[in-house]
C-alpha cells in the first residue's frame, strides 16, 4: 500500500484513507472505536515484529542482544526527530505507566516536598504518589479545575496551587477520561519560573497530534508507542531533560554499574525481554512519516467532528470534551437519562461496536476514539447504531 498516493492537501478525500485502512489488518469482529487503549499495528509493521521473533527463535542469545539490539541507536533517532529532543534524552521501556513510575519513584525528594497532581491524572500515577506520600512523608496536592473550563481557569487552578515547597506537578497532556487536552506548555512556563519540576503525561497527545519536547519546555516526557504510532503493544518511550538524568534513581538496578546517562532507564535493565517488539518500532515511524504527523492530526480532528455532528442530532446528547480547535481523536459523551453503561453494552452486543465506558469525579459517559484506519462510513454505522440503541433504552 503507498500511503503517498494522494496530495498532502487532501485531508479529506476519502479514497486516500481506504488506502491507509487497506494497510491494516482487518478489525473483526468489532469496530473498535476505543483507540485510546490500543491500536492496531499496520500489516507491514505486524510483519516486522513476527519476522523479528522468529529471527530471534533461531539463535535467541546472540540474534536479540547483538542483532537487534543494534539497531535501537537508530531508532532513538527517529523518535527524536518526531519529538524534538536528542537521542541521548530517550529511554525505551514498555508503557506510560512504567515511564510514569520510573520519573515518580526516581526522583528524589524529601519529607515535607510538595507536589501537585489533579484529580484528572491517570489512576496509577495517582497512587504511585500517595505511595511515596505514606513511605516519605512528601506532601500530595490536587489541584481542582473544570475540565470543561477555559485554558486560563485551568492555568490560574496550577498557580494559585504552587507554592514554595512545590517541587513538582504532574501534568497529563490530554485526559484519557474525556479528551480534553490541557495548557501544559503554559504550566511548565510558570513551573519553570519557580525552579519546580514537570512530567508531562503525553501517553495520548505522542503521534496524534504534532509534539516538541523543547517547545513544551517540560523535564520529563513519558508515552506509549502503542497508541497512536501503532508500534506493537509493549513499547513505550521515557524523555528526560539531559541535566534531570543524573539526579533521577532508575526504577530498575541495572546489572552493570550504572552509567549517568539514559542507559539507566532502558528497557534491558528488565533482565530478558522481547527484543522483537521493538523492531516494529521503526516501521511504525517509517509508516507515520510517509502520512505525515500534522495530516494525521488533521484526519483524527475531522472523523471526531464528523461524528460528534450527527450525534448531536440525538436527543439528550451531551459531549464532555470541549468542541473547540483542539479537540482530537478522544472524546467522551453521554445521553440523559440514558445509562451509559447499558448503551456501551448494547453497542458491543447488538451492533459490534467498541467504546469504553468511562467515569471520573462528577462526569461519566462512554469515550469514543477513532483512529486514521477509520473511514466516514465507520462513523455513520456507529452514530446510526447509537440512535438504535438510545431509541430501544428510551422505549
Amino acid at each position: 500500500m503507498n500511503v503517498e498516493t494522494s496530495s498532502s492537501s487532501d485531508l479529506s478525500g476519502e479514497r486516500f484513507w481506504e488506502n491507509v485502512r487497506a494497510a491494516y489488518p482487518m478489525q473483526q469482529p468489532l469496530m473498535n472505536l476505543n483507540n485510546a487503549a490500543v491500536s492496531p499495528p499496520p500489516i507491514v509493521v505486524e510483519q516486522a515484529t513476527i519476522d523479528a521473533y522468529r529471527f530471534v527463535s533461531r539463535n535467541p542469545d546472540v540474534n536479540m542482544w547483538s542483532k537487534l539490539d543494534a539497531a535501537l541507536p537508530s531508532v532513538k533517532e527517529q523518535l527524536a526527530a518526531l519529538a524534538d529532543c536528542s537521542p541521548e534524552e530517550i529511554a525505551l521501556n514498555r508503557n506510560s505507566s512504567e515511564g510514569l513510575s520510573t520519573v515518580i519513584f526516581g526522583l528524589p525528594l524529601s519529607a515535607g516536598d510538595q507536589v501537585l497532581i489533579s484529580e484528572w491524572d491517570y489512576p496509577s500515577a495517582r497512587a504511585a504518589w500517595m505511595q511515596r506520600q505514606q513511605r516519605e512523608r512528601i506532601t500530595v496536592a490536587s489541584v481542582d479545575f473544570d475540565v470543561m473550563g477555559s485554558d486560563d481557569e485551568i492555568v490560574r487552578a496550577y498557580e494559585e496551587a504552587m507554592t514554595s515547597s512545590t517541587r513538582v506537578i504532574l501534568l497529563t497532556h490530554m485526559l484519557h477520561w474525556t479528551g480534553r487536552l490541557l495548557p501544559v506548555k503554559r504550566i511548565c512556563e510558570l513551573a519553570r519560573e519557580r525552579k519546580i519540576i514537570t512530567i508531562v503525561d503525553g501517553a495520548q497527545t505522542f503521534a496524534q497530534m504534532p509534539v516538541s519536547f523543547r517547545d513544551l519546555d517540560c523535564d520529563f516526557f513519558i508515552t506509549s508507542l502503542h497508541k497512536w504510532l501503532c508500534a506493537p503493544v509493549g513499547n513505550g518511550m521515557l524523555i528526560v531533560r539531559a541535566n534531570r538524568i543524573d539526579e533521577t534513581w532508575p526504577l530498575l538496578a541495572p546489572f552493570d554499574t550504572p552509567p549517568l546517562r539514559i542507559d539507566k532507564f532502558d528497557h534491558w535493565n528488565l533482565g530478558t525481554y522481547n527484543s522483537a517488539l521493538q523492531a516494529g518500532i521503526a516501521p511504525a515511524l517509517e509508516f507515520h512519516r510517509k502520512i505525515g504527523p500534522t495530516k494525521i492530526h488533521a484526519r483524527l480532528k475531522e472523523l471526531s467532528h464528523y461524528w460528534i455532528e450527527l450525534a448531536h442530532h440525538i436527543p439528550g446528547f451531551t459531549l464532555h470534551t470541549p468542541l473547540n480547535a483542539d479537540l482530537g481523536a478522544v472524546s467522551l459523551f453521554s445521553i440523559a437519562n440514558v445509562d451509559s453503561r447499558k448503551v456501551e453494552q448494547a453497542l458491543l452486543e447488538r451492533h459490534q461496536i467498541h467504546v469504553k465506558y468511562r467515569q471520573a469525579r462528577h462526569i461519566e459517559g462512554l469515550r469514543v476514539s477513532p483512529h486514521i484506519y477509520m473511514l466516514k462510513t465507520d462513523m455513520n454505522a456507529f452514530v446510526s447504531a447509537l440512535a438504535q440503541v438510545v431509541h430501544t433504552s428510551r422505549g
